[in-house]
C-alpha cells in the first residue's frame, strides 16, 4: 500500500503536465496566479481545475481510506482528505503553474 505515495503524486503531476501544456498553448496566465489575481475568472478556473484534478483526488482518497482500513481497522476521514489533498491537489497546482511557465516562455523566445 506504500506504492500509493508514488502512485498518486505521479498521476497528478501527469495531469498537471497536460494541464499546463494546454494553458501554454492557449496562452494563459499560471493556474495559480490567474486564480489568485483574476477575480473575475476564479469560478471557470476552479471548475477546470477541478475537473482536472477529481478523479486522482477520488482515487486517492479511495486509496487511503483502504490502506486505513487494512492497516488500522478504522478509518479517519478528515485524515484521508488530508493525505489525498497533499498527494494529488498540491503536487497538481504547483507542477501546472511551472509547467506552463517554463513552456509559456519557450513559446515567446521563438
Amino acid at each position: 500500500m506504500n506504492l500509493r505515495l508514488i502512485i498518486q503524486p505521479l498521476v497528478a503531476c501527469i495531469l498537471a503536465i497536460r494541464a499546463g501544456l494546454r494553458d501554454a498553448r492557449e496562452n494563459q496566465p499560471p493556474f495559480f496566479r490567474a486564480l489568485v489575481c483574476h477575480a473575475n475568472r476564479r469560478r471557470d478556473l476552479l471548475r477546470q481545475g477541478w475537473k482536472d484534478i477529481a478523479n486522482v483526488f477520488a482515487a486517492a482518497l479511495i486509496l487511503d481510506v483502504v490502506y486505513q482500513f487494512i492497516a488500522l481497522r478504522t478509518v479517519y476521514p478528515g485524515e484521508a482528505i488530508i493525505v489525498a489533498t497533499v498527494l494529488a491537489v498540491i503536487p497538481y497546482l504547483l507542477l501546472r503553474a511551472s509547467v506552463t511557465r517554463f513552456f509559456g516562455r519557450k513559446k515567446e523566445k521563438q
